[in-house]
């Protein structure tokens, strides 16, 4: 029998996207986590910080903590929708190549199929945000 798409072994199902943008690898970083670019991917903060083992809030409900947070490399994150019982883990990498930037976002241990359906359209509309400001 056919696995469903996104469904994995381990971690529930996941979904990912990527996207090249002619921009670098600086620039890329400091706008993603500037308070523009936070309200694009997290939303408004209401509590808390983007800061490795600190736990935040956003305006629509999304909740989570910072778990691991490389400058220079990625940030690893537990994300929850207000209306979700469960935690996913997302993960946001920038790397950066001959003077263009490729930033990706990876979602796992997703409930089920509609979660996935749910955060790839999320995913989808957050690159197109970012398209624009690039």
């Amino acid at each position: 029998m056919k696995k469903p798409v996104g469904q994995t072994k381990d971690t529930g199902f996941q979904f990912g996207i990527r996207k090249t943008f002619p921009v670098s690898l600086d620039r890329a970083r400091q706008f993603l986590f500037s308070d523009d670019g936070l309200k694009i991917w997290l939303g408004n903060l209401i509590s808390g910080s983007i800061e490795e083992k600190k736990q935040f809030k956003t305006a629509d409900g999304t909740e989570g903590m910072v778990r691991v947070l490389k400058p220079l490399s990625h940030i690893r994150l537990t994300w929850k929708k207000k209306e979700w019982d469960n935690f996913s883990t997302l993960q946001i990498r920038v790397i950066g190549t001959k003077g263009k930037t490729t930033i990706s976002f990876h979602q796992e241990k997703l409930l089920n199929s509609q979660q996935r359906i749910e955060v790839r359209f999320y995913w989808q509309k957050v690159m197109a945000k970012i398209a624009e400001k690039f």
